[in-house]
C-alpha cells in the first residue's frame, strides 16, 4: 500500500495511514472472534444478517456517493460498506436457519426463505451498483446451497432460467458493465475503453523476472495505472517484483487456501463444515477473479485483492472471516454439534 500510493513529495500517504489502522483493528477484530465461540457468533450472525438487509435498503435512500455508485455510509473517519457484511453473516443466517428448521435441506420449502433473503439481498446491492460483490454473494450461496445437499435439479433448471433470461438480463446492466464486457471480448479503443487492461497488462509484462524494484514501478509512480490501490494492486506488485514476486505472493495465498481446505476435511460436524467452507468462500473468490481481471483473463468487475488491496471495510470483513474461521478449527475436536 505504501508503494501503491507512493509520491515523492509525500512518501506517506492517508491511504497508507487509513490501511495501516485497517490492518491494526483488523487483527484486533480476528482476536475477538477467535475467542468467542462460533456456535455464539452464528446466532449472532443469522440476526445481523437479516439487519445487514436493513443496512442495505438504507444505503440506496442516504448512502454515501462515490465514483458514481452509492455503496457506503459516512461513518466520519471511515466510510462503512454494509455489502460486506452480507459476505461474512450470510454463512450464518443460512447454517442456523438450517439448523433451527431440523428438516435438512431435502424439501424445496426449507429453501426457499433462504433463496428469498439471498435473493433479496443480491438485488439491493446491485442496484448501488455493486456488481462484483453481487457476483461473490451469488457464488458463495450457490455453492453453500450444492455442499448442503439440493437436489441436483434445482441447479439445472436455475441454469436453464438464466440462460434463457440472459438477453433480459443484460438490458439491465448499466452502460459501463456492458463496456467492460465489451472490453474482455477485445472491443474498445487503447487510449478509452481498454485503456485500464491496456496500463495493467503494460505494467504486469514490464516487470519481468525479477521487477523494476520497489517505489519503482513507472506505471504506478506515473499514475497511468488507474485504481493502484483497489483494484490493480496486484498490477503493482507485478511490476515491482517481477514474475517471481508475483509467483511468491500466489504461493502464499495457495498455502493459506491449502490450510483452509485440511480443516474444513477436519470438521466432524455438517453444519461447522459449512459455516466454515462459507466464511472463507469469498476470500478465495475475491482473490481468483482479481487476479484473474487484472490480467486479462476474466472482465473487469469492483473487485478488491484480499489483504493486499485499500479497503478498511473489506479489511475488517476478511479479518472478521479468518477469525471466525479460527474459532471453528480450535473447538473442532470437542464440539460434538452446533
Amino acid at each position: 500500500m505504501y508503494s501503491a500510493t507512493y509520491q515523492p513529495e509525500k512518501p506517506i500517504s492517508a491511504f497508507f495511514n487509513k490501511q495501516l489502522f485497517g490492518i491494526g483493528s483488523g487483527l484486533i477484530i480476528f482476536i475477538i472472534m477467535c475467542c468467542i465461540d462460533y456456535r455464539r457468533l452464528q446466532r449472532w450472525g443469522y440476526f445481523l444478517y437479516l439487519g445487514t438487509i436493513i443496512l442495505l435498503a438504507w444505503t440506496l435512500i442516504k448512502g454515501s456517493i462515490g465514483l458514481g455508485a452509492q455503496r457506503w455510509i459516512d461513518l466520519g473517519m471511515v466510510k462503512f460498506q454494509p455489502s460486506e457484511l452480507a459476505k461474512l453473516f450470510f454463512p450464518a443466517f443460512f447454517t442456523y436457519y438450517l439448523v433451527a428448521d431440523k428438516h435438512g435441506i431435502s424439501k424445496f420449502q426449507t429453501i426457499l426463505p433462504i433463496l428469498c433473503t439471498l435473493s433479496i439481498s443480491i438485488i439491493l446491492i446491485l442496484k448501488q451498483p455493486d456488481l462484483g460483490t453481487a457476483i461473490i454473494i451469488s457464488i458463495s450461496g450457490l455453492t453453500l446451497l450444492w455442499l448442503a445437499g439440493i437436489n441436483k435439479k434445482f441447479f439445472i433448471w436455475l441454469f436453464a432460467i438464466m440462460f434463457i433470461t440472459a438477453p433480459l438480463g443484460w438490458t439491465f446492466l448499466k452502460p459501463y458493465q456492458k463496456q467492460r464486457i465489451a472490453v474482455f471480448l477485445g472491443e474498445g479503443n487503447s487510449h478509452k475503453e481498454r485503456y485500464q487492461i491496456e496500463q495493467s497488462i503494460i505494467a504486469i509484462g514490464s516487470g519481468g523476472l525479477l521487477g523494476k524494484g520497489f517505489l519503482k514501478g513507472t506505471q504506478n509512480t506515473f499514475q497511468f495505472l488507474p485504481e493502484s490501490r483497489t483494484d490493480f494492486i496486484f498490477s503493482v506488485v507485478c511490476e515491482e517484483w517481477g514474475f517471481l514476486g508475483a509467483l511468491s505472493l500466489i504461493c502464499i495465498y495457495f498455502l493459506l487456501f491449502t490450510r483452509f481446505f485440511i480443516v474444513i476435511f477436519s470438521i466432524t460436524d455438517h453444519y461447522a463444515r459449512l459455516l466454515a467452507t462459507g466464511l472463507i468462500i469469498h476470500i478465495i473468490i475475491s482473490t481468483i477473479i482479481n487476479m484473474g481481471m487484472v490480467t486479462g483473463l476474466l472482465p473487469i468487475v469492483g473487485i478488491p485483492l484480499p489483504l493486499m488491496s485499500y479497503g478498511i471495510t473489506h479489511t475488517w470483513i476478511t479479518f472478521a472471516s479468518l477469525g471466525w474461521f479460527n474459532s471453528i478449527a480450535m473447538r473442532r475436536f470437542y464440539h460434538n454439534s452446533i
